[in-house]
């Protein structure tokens, strides 16, 4: 059970966040877990919901943006994530369960996205504290500047989400992953 209530209707949620709750149901056609969680403090869904958006338009594609996030996920134990993203990286990404067991590893079994997610990996893993020999690796794999601004983002995105599902305890609802850095 969450240690934070998660709303469990679009109505038991703070008014403000209602219209933005709405938004995401009307997109996905269901309202997961976590967007309910979060709908808790309004200015923290609209602002996930919004820098979620913004990396939509970037870039990095949907493929190494679910690789990314497997390995995030896995690096910071999140059970929830692993779990979403899973079934999102299987199912939107059509990525298949070989590439998903090396996402989680921090690596991609195809070449270009290796770069990026290994790059990712070492900055969750390192905080940010990367070598110049990691950034000349993404770059010579032919990742952008901007590129690895988003691939940056995406790292921090991630772990936002997974530090507010570790701490709440998030109830998971999709096809349950569980993590192997934290067994629970």
């Amino acid at each position: 059970m969450s240690r934070i209530p998660t709303p469990s209707t679009i109505d038991a949620a703070p008014e403000a966040s209602r219209p933005l709750l709405e938004a995401v149901n009307k997109q996905l056609g269901v309202v997961p877990n976590l967007f309910r969680l979060v709908s808790n403090s309004p200015a923290a869904l609209d602002g996930y919901l919004g820098l979620s958006a913004a990396l939509g338009k970037g870039t990095l594609g949907a493929q190494t943006s679910e690789r990314i996030a497997l390995a995030v996920a896995e690096i910071n134990g999140c059970d929830y994530c692993l779990s979403a993203h899973a079934y999102l990286a299987k199912n939107l990404a059509k990525l298949d369960d070989a590439e998903i067991t090396t996402n989680r590893n921090g690596g991609s079994n195809d070449p270009k996205a290796d770069a990026a997610v290994r790059f990712a990996a070492t900055v969750a893993r390192e905080r940010g504290h990367v070598t110049d020999a990691d950034v000349r690796d993404v770059k010579a794999a032919g990742y952008t500047d901007a590129e690895i601004v988003e691939i940056v983002l995406s790292v921090a995105l991630n772990v936002w989400t997974n530090y507010v599902n570790v701490v709440a305890q998030t109830d998971i609802d999709f096809p349950v992953v569980r993590n192997k850095t934290f067994a629970v």
